[in-house]
């Protein structure tokens, strides 16, 4: 999808690039080898020129970075299959206050079959989120444009979050569906580990005062619902990316990555 993307090009938007499509220009390189192009002026093409051969630099450089300077935010989900093992999932549990006034508690990170928990007091400090996430070209969240990143970025203020962001709530509301990530979830036949069904946010809360004051349980508990929150943006994220593909307007035929 990546390599079929034009909507980067200053002037270009989907009903441009959808057009561009339905004239066989699906790619970079088909667009790179027509001389001409209708509704664009070889002035303006020279210069798409220069910017695509850019894209495609950028890209074979696995330089995720620059696509989150060059692509709206609520177009970076065209970059979750090219980038696709270098994508961590990330849920966060916070103390349910206000940054200013609460605590993340712990950080959940999923990637590649493999999930890291760091928790608030014993392994999560501001260094080693930052070089758990430097591992990674795209984040994945239900929500985190609002909540998640900006929670992090007040608490850890040196962290960079300059990868490309893909927030799975907001691509879901497009493709129509409502509710929060639970209730999505369970429309989709996701399923999550019985011993955390029906939980939510206020218990996760309660679970951490609850092993604050010495309830060992409890914390395993938050561990197991923060896990599930980040692993289930996998198999969510895969959906919505396939419908918004499909949405897009690009023919199955013609899809690059």
């Amino acid at each position: 999808m990546l390599e079929s993307t034009f909507i980067f090009l200053k002037g270009i938007g989907e009903y441009t690039e959808r057009r561009l499509w339905d004239e066989g220009v699906t790619t970079w390189d088909a667009f790179l080898a027509s001389p001409t192009l209708p509704g664009i002026s070889r002035t303006r093409k020279s210069l798409y020129d220069a910017d695509v051969v850019a894209a495609r630099e950028h890209l074979g450089r696995r330089n995720a970075r620059y696509f989150s300077r060059c692509l709206k935010p609520r177009d970076q989900w065209r970059l979750f299959d090219v980038f696709r093992s270098r994508t961590v999932f990330l849920d966060i549990e916070t103390t349910g206050t206000a940054p200013h006034e609460g605590d993340v508690t712990m950080v959940g990170l999923y990637s590649t079959g493999r999930m890291t928990t760091l928790i608030r007091n014993e392994s999560l400090t501001g260094q080693r989120l930052a070089d758990e996430l430097d591992r990674y070209d795209l984040i994945v969240t239900f929500f985190g444009s609002a909540f998640d990143l900006p929670f992090l970025k007040a608490k850890y203020p040196r962290l960079q979050l300059d990868q490309p962001h893909f927030d799975l709530c907001f691509a879901a509301r497009r493709l129509g569906y409502s509710g929060g990530l639970k209730q999505i979830e369970s429309t989709l036949g996701i399923a999550r580990h019985a011993s955390v069904q029906g939980m939510d946010g206020r218990e996760a809360v309660r679970l951490w005062y609850q092993w604050q004051a010495g309830d060992e349980q409890a914390l395993s508990r938050l561990v197991t619902y923060n896990a599930a929150d980040a692993k289930n943006l996998e198999p969510l994220a895969e959906h919505l990316y396939r419908e918004l593909v499909s949405r897009s307007g690009l023919s199955a035929q013609h899809r690059s990555i």
